[in-house]
Parts: C-alpha cells; sequence; structure tokens
C-alpha cells in the first residue's frame, strides 16, 4: 500500500471539445495542470457521474 501522497494536481485552465465516430459523440475534457496537460474522454454516463458528484461537492465548498 502506498504510504506517499502525489501532490494535487492544481488546474490552470479547463476546455471541453467533442468528437464523434460511428459509436457516438465523446466528450474531451482537458485540463492543464501546473504538471502538464491532462485530456478525459467522457461518455454520457461519465458526464452525468461528475455532474452528481460536483452536485454532492459544492455544498462544502
Amino acid at each position: 500500500m502506498r504510504k506517499d501522497k502525489a501532490a494535487p494536481l492544481v488546474p490552470t485552465e479547463i476546455h471541453v471539445s467533442t468528437v464523434r465516430d460511428e459509436a457516438g459523440a465523446l466528450c474531451v475534457l482537458s485540463i492543464r495542470t501546473t504538471e502538464g496537460l491532462l485530456d478525459i474522454a467522457l461518455d454520457r454516463q461519465a458526464a452525468d457521474a461528475i455532474i452528481s458528484a460536483i452536485g454532492s461537492i459544492r455544498p462544502k465548498l
């Protein structure tokens, strides 16, 4: 089990784009951090999960 923790990636920019293929649309969430670029491909189910998580986190901020 890992004992040391990685430093958090601090977001400096966030961009969203959409790509389509024969399977449908995917959203690409690009987050530029202090450590580099992080690209995340999302389908509808993953996007819904993120929205739900943000709803849970928002009241605690």
